[in-house]
């Protein structure tokens, strides 16, 4: 199993039944892969504020609940999280957050154990995939065993890498929801909280008591020369390099267990520290007063892999970076026919600043499109259109676009864009309504008609929706057509006030959708003047062909359409001005 589907197993096994989740990677899996089992409820809710709302609603209700989400999804979670902390829960509430060191797909390199320290809630980390399947069963125990919410944290090496999981027959539920009325236990007003903050010092020091007996914080005494202090993946890499060191290998990484690092301490002359990110373990053991060996000699970015460690060790100083290969770059495209492609290329010509947004046409600030110039976290580019509007337009420097995913507005577009109608912004925005989540693998939304469970539900209708929010210049076009996508934006870019844009037009792999594949184009060689017109969409299919050059020609090459790749969506036939393609 994958880390991911190990952790949806030990869910189940633990008898949980109730998950809520927005998807983000590398945490997507863990929610599709529970809502496979019989009998349980899984949503994803619109976004990770309220995937946490909701799974504390489920356990202030007696029933065990999990929410799920990608690293930066605890930022938009962390309102009412950083206050279940004091209220605690009537049941068992378990967090999983993935984190993404070296960014393979997110935007910032937080290290969320911080999250653990800072909203004073327990953390384990796993170190594999058994690991995760068995630390979420442990997690739920402790969460019910001390009336708090629990951190599991992931990495994407431990949620994507697979590893052979032993299998439990999982425990019988057991219905235990009833409503229980406790307003000074779950009211927090200011006097009531100031109770239940004394009480979560009390259970931080249980905690700690008990950090001490976990099972899964492990002393592995062997060449008492040399200590290594680790938790999760970096374990792993250590062990293979250097197997016969002694080891303290943590699962509770908060909090930590300070008898026990004192006492593994007492055994080894010399201690390293090892883990990715932030200094995090280091810092608290240097605290206890332990002298140990950390970010000197660890770099502080990316993940580790057993080479980095190694080198790190023998050389005992910073690692180098490794020497750059020489081979072709290949950056990640937009698919052959994205829907998106055709309104990237308008807006690269537009003279415009678009602020870009979290989602697959992201991508398109890259050359050749270059349809996009700023990008945040989700929703921000809502808000920053609006802000760089006010900033701009009393000096008369014209208007901002800002560019949003279906899933992304619904997630966290909404406000923001009620701002812009308030506040009477000058901004223009585009949702780019692509019927799915897309780029975590083609997730439900709101807008998709389905749930997560594969049922029909309510389909949210975008244009009323920012109708209601008070925007009324509203315009649906299809990005396929290339006329229709570049007057509507010549036209809202010139009225002044806020409007919006729906460019709508299903991503053209999403088969529930019904995506109609149009037969594939090609260039006729003889009429291509080898004007490159065709290679400024990026698209895939496309490739130039150098010819021998004749007498009195100035071609050098032709364009060349791969007609396997080719979904014959057209916009290559709308900026052929030769008629070459068809």
């Amino acid at each position: 199993m994958s880390g991911n589907e190990a952790i949806a197993r030990g869910v189940y096994e633990a008898g949980v039944r109730f998950a809520a989740a927005y998807p983000g990677t590398p945490s997507t899996e863990i929610l599709e892969e529970f809502s496979k089992y019989k009998g349980v409820y899984a949503e994803w809710s619109p976004n990770e504020k309220v995937a946490v709302e909701v799974a504390i609603g489920a356990a202030m209700a007696g029933e065990k609940a999990l929410a799920v989400m990608k690293h930066v999804g605890v930022n938009v979670a962390a309102d009412p999280l950083f206050t279940v902390s004091y209220t605690g829960t009537n049941s068992a509430l378990v967090i999983v957050s993935a984190d993404d060191p070296s960014l393979h797909s997110s935007q910032n390199e937080q290290d969320n154990r911080n999250y653990a320290k800072f909203a004073k809630i327990p953390m384990l980390e796993p170190a594999d995939a058994q690991e995760a399947k068995d630390f979420v069963k442990l997690a739920f125990k402790i969460s019910e065993k001390f009336d708090t919410p629990v951190f599991l944290r992931s990495t994407t090496r431990v949620s994507h890498s697979k590893s052979v999981v032993s299998l439990k027959e999982p425990i019988a539920y057991q219905d235990k929801t009833e409503i229980k009325y406790n307003p000074e236990k779950y009211v927090m007003v200011p006097a009531l909280a100031r109770l239940r903050r004394v009480e979560v010092e009390k259970r931080m020091q249980k905690l700690k008591d008990y950090a001490e007996i976990f099972p899964q914080n492990k002393m592995e005494i062997n060449d008492r020369r040399v200590g290594i202090i680790t938790a999760g993946m970096p374990y792993n890499y250590a062990k293979d390099v250097f197997p016969n060191y002694s080891y303290l290998k943590l699962g509770m990484v908060y909090p930590l267990p300070e008898k026990l690092i004192r006492k593994f301490a007492a055994k080894v002359k010399k201690i390293y520290v090892i883990e990715e990110l932030d200094p995090f373990l280091e810092e608290q053991i240097r605290a206890m007063g332990i002298k140990v060996i950390g970010k000197e000699i660890f770099p502080y970015t990316n993940e580790f892999d057993p080479g980095i460690i190694e080198n790190a060790i023998k050389k005992h100083g910073k690692t180098k970076a490794l020497p750059v290969q020489s081979i072709p770059s290949r950056p990640p495209n937009l698919c052959p026919g994205c829907p998106h492609r055709g309104l990237f290329y308008v807006l690269g010509k537009q003279k415009v600043f678009v602020t870009g947004d979290i989602g697959c046409y992201t991508l398109s600030f890259m050359k050749p499109l270059e349809g996009l110039h700023s990008c945040i976290c989700m929703g921000a580019s809502v808000g920053m259109a609006h802000g760089m509007s006010k900033a701009l337009k009393e000096k008369g420097k014209g208007k901002v676009v800002g560019v949003i995913g279906d899933s992304t507005f619904i997630h966290s577009g909404i406000t923001p864009l009620l701002d812009m109608a308030y506040n009477k912004s000058n901004a223009l925005i585009v949702i780019c309504d692509n019927s799915t989540t897309a780029m975590t693998g083609m997730q439900e939304h709101p807008g998709t008609g389905y749930t997560l469970m594969g049922e029909p539900t309510k389909q949210l209708n975008l244009k009323v929706l920012v109708s209601a929010l008070g925007i009324e210049n509203i315009k649906v076009i299809d990005p396929y057509n290339l006329k229709e996508t570049r007057n509507a934006i010549k036209e809202e870019l010139a009225t002044d006030g806020p409007s919006v844009i729906i460019s709508q037009r299903p991503c053209v792999l999403f088969k529930r959708a019904n995506v109609k594949i149009e037969k594939a184009l090609s260039v006729d060689p003889d009429k291509c003047t080898g004007c490159k017109a065709c290679l400024g969409l990026n698209c895939p299919p496309i490739s130039w062909h150098k010819i021998e050059k004749k007498e009195g020609s100035k071609r050098e090459g032709i364009s060349v359409i791969d007609e396997s790749l080719c979904t014959g969506c057209g916009l290559c036939v709308q900026v052929c001005k030769f008629g070459a393609i068809s």
